[in-house]
């Protein structure tokens, strides 16, 4: 199918019959070998070569490391192929940080995901284990981005934190970071800060959203960070109000795999025929999210 312009080849990492946010679920995780077989068949039909890979929730350290093997093959037929990683591990509950897969994905995460990765989205929590620092202040958010960078992105994005805003407590903050480097060969790096409107609501899968509108949009401003995460964050930020809107029946909308979705309006065009490829989708009902990679 085609979003954005872009058109997606998708991967599940599981198949559950809820999202694990519910007190019960059941359903499969993808290994290795099953990602293998499935690429395998992409392989067979001319069909894997990508310009982006976008890669998030999974459960299972085989299948996190045959992504990093078809990532370096990919990378070799292809070496301005963009691989965007969502380290999907944790989040933050009452102010403490929890892990919501099994702890040994961490490692791998950090020793081999990572590392290969162009750009990474983390929230807060999940930007902190893997740089194995706190970030309680503008600066050590900062630090930690550096961590971060050292470990081999070039675009670092955490999507959210509780750091204290200057508009007040009904904000949160995203920071982000683009390492570059100039014709003269010195190394600069952009930072940036979006102070986000909270909304009076619960979602899951807005990180999913995140990083999926960032990938579109740092494909349209490849040289701008702050422009792809402003337009990142508006797109995020009408879909989730137009979603509440919905809730509240102040306009039509549409169920989609037992949960709503709203679609905030706006139009994207000249982005021309690119192709995706999905990896690590979540499916169930009550909560789906998708991440994904582009192909020619």
């Amino acid at each position: 199918y085609c979003v954005l312009g872009f058109e997606v080849d998708t991967v599940n990492s599981v198949q559950f019959s809820n999202h694990t946010g519910y007190d019960h679920w059941t359903g499969q995780v993808m290994t290795a070998n099953e990602l293998h077989t499935l690429y395998d068949g992409l392989k067979l039909n001319g069909v894997n070569r990508y310009d982006y890979v976008l890669t998030g929730y999974t459960r299972d350290a085989s299948f996190l490391e045959m992504v990093v093997d078809i990532i370096r093959e990919l990378k070799c037929q292809n070496p301005n192929l963009v691989y965007v990683c969502d380290p999907v591990m944790g989040d933050q509950r009452n102010g403490d940080g929890y892990m919501y897969v099994p702890e040994h994905l961490l490692p791998v995460y950090k020793e081999k995901v990572v590392p290969v990765a162009d750009i990474i989205t983390p929230n807060q929590y999940e930007a902190e284990i893997l740089a194995g620092k706190k970030m309680n202040t503008e600066k050590e958010a900062l630090e930690v981005m550096d961590l971060l960078h050292a470990m081999g992105p070039e675009t670092v994005v955490i999507t959210s934190s509780d750091l204290p805003s200057s508009l007040g407590k009904d904000y949160l903050i995203a920071l982000g970071s683009l390492r570059k480097i100039k014709a003269d060969g010195t190394l600069v790096k952009e930072r940036i800060r979006m102070e986000i409107p909270k909304v009076d609501a619960v979602f899951v899968g807005t990180g999913d959203l995140f990083t999926a509108m960032l990938l579109a949009w740092t494909h349209t401003h490849p040289n701008n960070l702050k422009m792809a995460c402003e337009k990142t964050a508006s797109a995020l930020q009408h879909i989730v109000r137009r979603t509440i809107n919905h809730a509240r029946g102040k306009e039509p909308g549409m169920w989609v795999g037992g949960g709503m979705l709203g679609w905030g309006g706006g139009t994207w065009d000249g982005w021309g025929g690119l192709h995706c490829w999905v990896v690590g989708c979540r499916v169930g009902w009550g909560g789906c999210s998708a991440e994904g990679s582009v192909r020619h």
